[in-house]
């Protein structure tokens, strides 16, 4: 079964999402503070990483930060877990990368089911590209290796985070066609993802403001007034 981190300071925490975790088989590595978690991260490529925010030495929106700025272990899904349920500090974590984010107090059994949901997708993400790939997908100047995992906007390559990267060749491969935030949150994140559509608007942004850095790109994402997203026909 896959290795998760749990990254939290919190032993208490630390030991029941290590118990549940465990009961379905996964194997559950821990660490306690933001330094040794990078380590562990990098050493041990885990499956997944379950994350607090408030954390000693380097603070969890930090340490997600790195992890996706790190070509190695960028991959990584993240769920941030924290006490801090405001909306902004909710938008501040996925403009980190992460892939999702659990409020204390939390139910264990959703939690599992969070992490199984990431992990599934993942898996289909993975099986799509091995069993689809073709040529890199070009739009305009924007060009999607599936291959390599990479993106590349006039030739300048950007730095997409895993849930980004599947949002932005889901439009791709669909030009012209309006989706409404809750078909993309059960599209990209998983049919039992539990999220808002706020998700979905975050990521969208991020997205906007990558392909935007390149010198003449286009603006290829739409938004639809009251529907959602496309891709534009070029």
């Amino acid at each position: 079964m896959p290795k998760i981190m749990v990254v939290d300071d919190e032993e208490h925490i630390v030991e029941l999402v290590k118990f549940n975790l465990e009961q379905v088989g996964y194997r559950v590595l821990s660490a306690s503070d933001g330094d040794e978690a990078l380590q562990l991260i990098r050493r041990e490529k885990p499956a997944l990483v379950i994350l607090d925010i408030m954390l000693p030495s380097i603070d969890g929106l930090s340490v997600c930060r790195m992890i996706h700025n790190d070509p190695e272990i960028k991959n990584i899904p993240v769920i941030m877990l924290s006490a801090r349920g405001e909306e902004l500090d909710k938008v501040l974590g996925l403009e980190m990368g992460a892939d999702d984010y659990v409020t204390k107090p939390f139910s264990p059994r959703e939690l599992v089911a969070r992490v199984k949901a990431q992990l599934r997708r993942r898996a289909e993400n993975m099986h799509v590209v091995k069993k689809d790939f073709q040529q890199p997908l070009t739009v305009a100047g924007l060009i999607i290796d599936e291959e390599r995992f990479a993106i590349s906007v006039n030739g300048v390559p950007q730095n997409f985070t895993p849930k980004e990267f599947e949002l932005l060749r889901f439009l791709a491969y669909h030009p012209g066609k309006v989706f409404n935030r809750e078909f993309l949150l059960e599209k990209i994140w998983g049919y039992d993802y539990s999220g808002d559509s706020r998700t979905v608007d975050v990521h969208i942004r991020h997205i906007r403001q990558k392909l935007e850095q390149a010198p003449g790109a286009p603006q290829l994402i739409e938004t639809v007034r009251g529907v959602g997203y496309r891709l534009k026909e070029v």
